[in-house]
């Protein structure tokens, strides 16, 4: 067996053996890592359409069913898992199509996927026997629900709970409407919201022109668990971006409200009463959603800028209209449409505005952020031009004149971008020192922050089915591994009693830095020390869902032993702005991370979590005689970006036999400059804050975790777990109201389209009963207003 790198029909071939040899040859604890390289690290087994760190040892990894090669009970292969410590890949077994589905994290550190699509043959056709194909061995997922309870390396595999949880057929593991392309977002008491998707179609959620936004839409939301017994319910935002809100993007809010965005528009949502505030449109009409496929995160939430809420949006697309066509294909060459390279920013429960950013390097479409441990965000994969999907044809060019065969884009990126929060307008980007991988990374791909702070980079394959020799972008196995700029530190900080678990407020707790994990200056690296709490996310289409980054409180005290100890807070008592689950957390030390010990924050439960307040941090104590003796050789120690002051109190330095005083005044001498330097960098984050205050959504001086409301279900029931985590078994798990109102009839648009439609899923739309409706969506005229955006 052989792959092809995938840029071009001269690329040569690589043998999975020499594949394997060098994965091993890269194996944990070889010091070739060099910042701003790729390595080949793993052969996936299975193209990584979706994937999700499970814990610090693993990463699960979802594709479509397909004819993959590897072959488990039978028949090919759509699930696998990677070990971290080893570099080993182990399939897994999954029974429904999980193409393009949806996943988020629940309380306890399981992971959910939802919704799908039909049983599908190899080929990409329609499954051969009402909804299960006999060869693939794929049942329909348009609503299955699968759970996985992550696995550590000490585990082989047959307990039920290193397995994938997938039972078709069961209700009690269904999602009520049929969702293909859906977004997930967890709330305050880990319910997950589910919005949006295809019941059937293409390219993009309609028909053109667009008479019936309900035709091959689920244009609803409902939960899960499903405890309140609520039916889908329509949201009218939906309606008004359709057919651009396939994958909408979704960010819960500090008040308990939903951020959304989809094809240009934007809204703040009350999802309990499905209420929806219109928020300005996206600047120069570019898409962002898929396939437009811009790359989109939630900033860091730190001290520094008061736990604000900001997100970015940078690439996409601008076609127009008419250009997008329908659930066919696209009316345009997208391949030769250049993707846009355009960033905004907007904080919802702030000015509520958009903002211009720098623009990226160069133009992305599926672009995808990765937060790193320092608070800088990376952008991987994408391409110059086009858009994500594929398919044998569009209106204009027919299946053999496709330049890039059933690719819809062109043009790889295969140079990682950084983006700074702190830096001002000008210099916010950089690719200084990145190299560029040969692997092309386009439809379908996927990254992931890992537990070292590398960040893998998997998949593509803009293909109906496997290809991995007659395309110019062939199905790609390999898994990278990019290693950004705090690699080239020879010492990386190892903190110790970092805790498995965090509160929403109470008591604060230690965590001590040996004097020989970090270099230089004590005052300096306790000054610079940050405790980043990070949620990588469940990662598909160029979204890492429920992704997040919150910097705790910290204090610290230089010991007389050159070690650190930091005074850490819990995390803010609100739940809204960081939810319960799995997190990594990270000790940063002059902008170099140790590794991530995985935590659960909150309760592990599925119901209104503990708020408590947060505890006084002691003031912070300075040594000036401190000095680490680990080594950051070749390593650019300057703290620019991912270490804003945020240590409260006074700083003091303490010596002994010395008057408290007089050390005082050499501590000042000392820091001045760096705290400068701080504040300047500062600056930026508090002029939001500032913005906040201005609009009324927080008081002078207050946070925005402040007491509010949480979502309490009628009746608590127990999510269903995989057995050995099963609780309150009496509880009614799964149980749903409402009733399947399938239809068995195509409109005659996609009848007409069907043969350019195949690898597409091809089965009945739900014919919803609800009338088109908008009485309740009161969209505010704000194309009529002009709006300067500035950074």
């Amino acid at each position: 067996m052989r792959l092809r790198l995938g840029l071009h029909d001269a690329a040569p071939s690589v043998s999975l053996s020499s594949l394997v040899a060098l994965a091993s040859f890269f194996a944990p604890g070889v010091s070739a890592a060099k910042a701003g390289t790729f390595d080949i690290v793993a052969h996936t087994q299975v193209s990584a359409m979706m994937m999700f760190l499970g814990n610090t040892d693993k990463v699960y990894i979802l594709d479509k069913a397909q004819g993959n090669a590897a072959q488990i009970n039978g028949h090919s292969a759509w699930g696998s898992v990677y070990d971290l410590n080893t570099n080993t890949v182990t399939l897994m077994d999954i029974q429904t199509n999980t193409f393009c589905s949806s996943g988020s994290h629940l309380p306890n550190g399981t992971f959910s996927v939802f919704g799908g699509n039909s049983a599908v043959a190899i080929g990409g056709g329609n499954g051969n026997d009402n909804g299960w194909d006999s060869v693939l061995q794929d049942f329909d997922g348009s609503r299955a629900i699968r759970l996985l309870s992550p696995c550590t390396t000490n585990e082989d595999f047959t307990q039920p709970e290193c397995q994938w949880f997938d039972q078709p057929g069961n209700t009690a593991l269904q999602i009520q409407d049929q969702r293909w392309y859906s977004s997930a977002e967890a709330l305050a008491d880990g319910t997950i919201v589910l919005l949006g998707g295809f019941t059937g179609g293409g390219y993009i959620l309609r028909n053109y022109p667009n008479t019936n936004p309900f035709a091959g839409a689920s244009l609803t939301y409902e939960y899960y668990p499903n405890t309140v017994k609520m039916t889908p319910q329509n949201v009218s935002f939906l309606v008004e971006t359709s057919g651009l809100n396939a994958y909408p993007h979704m960010f819960l809010m500090a008040s308990g409200k939903m951020f959304v965005q989809a094809n240009v528009s934007t809204i703040l949502w009350d999802v309990q009463n499905n209420l929806e505030t219109p928020l300005p449109p996206m600047p120069h009409n570019v898409v962002r959603v898929y396939p437009a496929s811009g790359a989109t995160a939630m900033l860091p939430m730190t001290p520094a800028n008061n736990w604000t809420q900001t997100i970015i949006f940078c690439g996409g697309s601008n076609m127009t209209d008419e250009e997008w066509g329908d659930f066919a294909y696209p009316f345009v060459n997208t391949w030769d449409v250049p993707a846009s390279n355009d960033c905004q920013m907007i904080t919802p429960e702030g000015d509520g505005v958009y903002h211009q950013l720098d623009d990226m390097p160069e133009g992305r479409t599926m672009g995808q952020f990765i937060i790193l441990p320092t608070g800088k965000l990376l952008v991987v994969n994408g391409g110059l031009n086009g858009t994500a999907g594929y398919g044998r044809n569009n209106s204009i060019t027919p299946p053999d004149e496709m330049p890039f065969q059933e690719s819809f884009a062109s043009g790889p990126v295969g140079t990682p971008a950084m983006f700074d929060p702190q830096a001002s307008s000008g210099s916010q980007w950089t690719n200084e020192g990145f190299d560029t991988s040969p692997i092309a990374r386009l439809y379908h791909s996927s990254a992931l922050l890992l537990p070292d702070g590398g960040v893998l980079i998997a998949g593509s394959n803009p293909n109906l089915d496997v290809n991995t020799t007659a395309v110019t972008f062939g199905t790609e196995y390999r898994a990278e591994k990019f290693y950004p700029p705090y690699f080239s530190a020879a010492t990386r900080p190892a903190p110790q009693g970092v805790p498995s678990n965090l509160t929403y407020g109470g008591p604060s707790f230690d965590i001590t830095i040996p004097a020989s994990s970090y270099a230089g200056s004590g005052n300096t690296a306790a000054e610079s020390a940050q405790v980043n709490v990070i949620r990588p996310g469940w990662t598909t289409h160029g979204m890492n869902m429920g992704q997040r980054f919150l910097q705790l409180n910290n204090t610290y005290t230089v010991n007389s032993d050159s070690s650190i100890t930091l005074h850490v807070a819990q995390m803010p008592p609100n739940a809204n702005i960081f939810q319960p689950g799995p997190a990594f957390i990270f000790v940063v030390v002059n902008d170099i991370p140790s590794n991530a010990t995985y935590a659960i924050v909150g309760s592990g439960q599925i119901e209104p979590q503990t708020i408590s307040a947060i505890a006084e941090l002691p003031v912070s104590v300075q040594l000036n005689s401190a000095t680490g003796s680990g080594s950051n050789a070749g390593t650019d120690t300057k703290t620019s970006s991912g270490t804003t002051t945020s240590h409260l109190g006074l700083i003091i330095g303490v010596a002994a036999g010395g008057a408290a005083l007089a050390l005082l005044a050499l501590g000042v001498g000392i820091c001045i400059t760096r705290r400068r330097n701080a504040k300047r960098r500062a600056a930026i984050a508090a002029s939001r804050v500032a913005n906040m205050n201005a609009a009324g959504i927080m008081g002078a001086g207050s946070s925005p975790y402040a007491s509010v409301p949480t979502r309490t279900p009628e009746s608590q029931s127990q999510v269903f777990l995989p057995q050995g985590h099963r609780q309150n078994q009496g509880s009614d798990w799964g149980s749903v109201a409402g009733t399947d109102t399938d239809s068995a009839i195509w409109e005659a648009h996609a009848q007409t389209h069907a043969p350019a439609m195949s690898g597409f899923r091809q089965q009945p739309y739900r014919d919803e009963p609800q009338q088109y409706q908008q009485q309740h969506y009161q969209q505010q005229q704000y194309q009529q207003q002009q709006y300067q955006p500035g950074y």
